[in-house]
């Protein structure tokens, strides 16, 4: 109930009503853009991005209860505007971002995800980011990409399989 009144507040014009719900949600933002673009700074600057996206448009969320959706929804689309922008940039070495950012103890399982999940196209790939990165149910993920309930299943069972076919490739799977 609490957030609801603070989006109300702050499609009211309230500053610090808005930074309070952002920042309710700040470590949410980074970790999916983290997850998107694998790196620091990119994540920081789209935290940064979906920021001044969603104060400037907060007007438009017509329901504050979806207020988190709505904040993943503006995350991913902005995730993808910066990948695609990055396509053209060719990295000097992938891998060593990803050492860099890695608390794991475990660095090769950590890029082999990344690599996994890099294998899916981009519609799978959000599908996949939410229903196990962001604990997502399908309905959440199908509000928040905007596509319907039957779709959003097909694009998260068929990324599945995908993952399972390149994992039986490698030769980890049994």
């Amino acid at each position: 109930m609490k957030t609801e009144r603070l989006v109300k507040k702050a499609q009211q014009g309230n500053d610090k009503a808005f930074l309070l719900l952002f920042q309710q949600y700040e470590a949410d933002i980074y970790r999916m853009a983290y997850v998107y673009v694998k790196n620091q700074d990119d994540a920081l600057d789209l935290v940064q991005e979906v920021a001044y996206q969603s104060f400037k448009n907060i007007s438009t969320l017509k329901k504050p209860e979806y207020f988190k959706t709505w904040l993943m929804k503006i995350t991913i689309n902005c995730a993808l505007n910066v990948i695609n922008r990055n396509k053209k940039v060719i990295p000097l070495n992938a891998d060593f971002e990803v050492l860099n950012g890695a608390d794991d103890e475990d660095i090769a399982l950590t890029i082999s995800l990344n690599k996994l999940i890099d294998t899916l196209k981009e519609d799978e790939k959000s599908v996949i980011l939410l229903k196990f990165y962001d604990d997502r149910t399908l309905k959440e993920i199908s509000e928040i990409l905007d596509i319907p309930l039957g779709t959003a299943k097909s694009v998260l069972y068929r990324a599945l399989d995908k993952l399972r076919q390149n994992v039986k490739e490698v030769g980890i799977y049994g």
